[in-house]
């Protein structure tokens, strides 16, 4: 039962991808007294788009997750440059030892090992070091991933997603992106409801499973 999971970490290398690949599995995990820790390792201050304050994301990033349900002080904000996480990425594992030593995480969610964008397969391949002996579950953002195994489902009811869709429109800055759409965040968790006879899912790659 996902309810059995007392600390989540969710990883996202930018502000908004932890929502997209997990908003529906973030709420439900909330809902049922979950504790929910969000981990955004760059704010994309370089791809802001013209009109928009440079560190937006900052803010965005607050409003989304707060409605979710996630605590402000369960939300780490890094200021890592966009597209150059993999410069740092020593840097990055160092931070992720630091909150496994210091949170009882037992459940981490963060992009697929098969991500192709360079940040997400950075803050994948650190995150599976620094919590290797972790259950550490993969979240599919379609866009970026040239394969995705969907070995792992949450079943969501329609408020879950409604809320994810709800979340991410607080990233005013982002509106424009097909994949930030409520339309397609409801069919892309119709369509992985129908793989397990469900109405709603979000789908994962099991990348570890730790059984204790």
């Amino acid at each position: 039962m996902i309810r059995n999971f007392r600390n989540v970490l969710v990883l996202a290398p930018h502000t908004d991808d932890g929502e997209l690949g997990a908003g529906g599995t973030i709420a439900k995990l909330i809902e049922q007294g979950v504790t929910v820790h969000y981990a955004a390792f760059s704010t994309a201050e370089a791809s802001v788009p013209e009109g928009f304050a440079k560190d937006i994301l900052k803010t965005e990033v607050r409003q989304a997750t707060r409605k979710l349900g996630i605590k402000e002080e369960n939300l780490l904000v890094f200021n890592y440059e966009v597209r150059k996480l993999s410069y740092v990425r020593q840097e990055i594992l160092e931070e992720l030892i630091r909150i496994r030593n210091r949170l009882a995480i037992d459940l981490v969610l963060m992009p697929s090992l098969n991500d192709i964008h360079q940040d997400h397969v950075t803050v994948a391949q650190e995150g599976l070091r620094a919590f290797k002996t972790t259950t550490v579950l993969g979240y599919e953002l379609i866009w970026n991933n040239l394969s995705f195994n969907t070995t792992s489902f949450v079943t969501l009811e329609k408020r879950h997603v409604l809320l994810k869709a709800e979340a991410l429109k607080e990233y005013r800055s982002q509106a424009g992106r097909d994949y930030m759409s409520e339309e397609f965040i409801v069919s892309l968790a119709r369509a992985r409801g129908v793989q397990i006879g469900a109405e709603y899912a979000e789908s994962f790659e099991v990348i570890r499973w730790v059984l204790r």
